[in-house]
């Protein structure tokens, strides 16, 4: 094989690969995460739709841009697919995004009642603070004080401070508050939820928010 050939090789590779190795992984639910139909690893470098079809059974829409059917379970009146990448509603299409090693694929089919109603959720926590989007990593910064913050920190792999700096990936202690996010960088969580993360940091695995 001639080094032009070597060369070529190696680009198409790359291009299928999108260069990243590691894994990613992938999850499917349904009604707001409170039934679980897959869990699974998948290559990183893959399209969030590729990842999809090498699992399962997939139909879309609008040359591919919108997931209607996942193992034959349909949209249909105000129930569709939605996906999140480490936690975040990414408004764009499936096949315009390419996994990291550690990103978290989520598909819930679920019904909703206002567009963009979930910008963000907490099941995938410590997503989006350890992997965020695009290999886009703010800093975490826990918004808070005493153990509890503190522990919370080592968890986002971020710091504790009285006051979040613009920019951060913020999780705010805040009591009366639930866990839930308020934006795709802000989370606020009451602090004995915040206790009950910091002992099982998969509590609240595939909750889209905690009353």
């Amino acid at each position: 094989m001639t080094r032009l050939a070597v060369v070529l090789v190696s680009i198409l590779v790359l291009a299928g690969c999108g260069g990243d190795e590691g894994t990613a992984t992938l999850w499917v639910t349904r009604d707001a995460g409170t039934r679980v139909l897959l869990t699974a690893t998948v290559p990183s470098g893959l399209t969030a739709i590729q990842a999809l079809e090498r699992k399962t059974e997939v139909e879309t829409s609008y040359g591919g841009r919108f997931v209607v059917s996942i193992n034959g379970i349909r949209s249909s009146d105000q129930h569709d697919w939605f996906y999140y990448l480490n936690g975040i509603a990414l408004g764009r299409g499936a096949a315009e995004y390419r996994l990291r090693d550690g990103d978290v694929e989520w598909w819930d089919y679920t019904e909703w009642h206002a567009p963009n109603e979930f910008p963000a959720v907490v099941g995938a926590f410590p997503e989006p603070f350890v992997h965020g989007i695009d290999g886009n990593v703010p800093p975490a910064v826990v918004v808070g004080s005493g153990p509890v913050a503190r522990e919370l920190a080592k968890l986002v792999r971020g710091r504790v401070a009285a006051k979040a700096p613009s920019g951060a990936n913020v999780l705010e202690l805040r009591a009366g508050s639930g866990f839930r996010a308020t934006t795709p960088s802000r989370f606020v969580i009451d602090p004995a939820l915040a206790q009950r993360l910091v002992r099982n940091p998969r509590v609240f695995r595939f909750r889209y928010a905690v009353p």
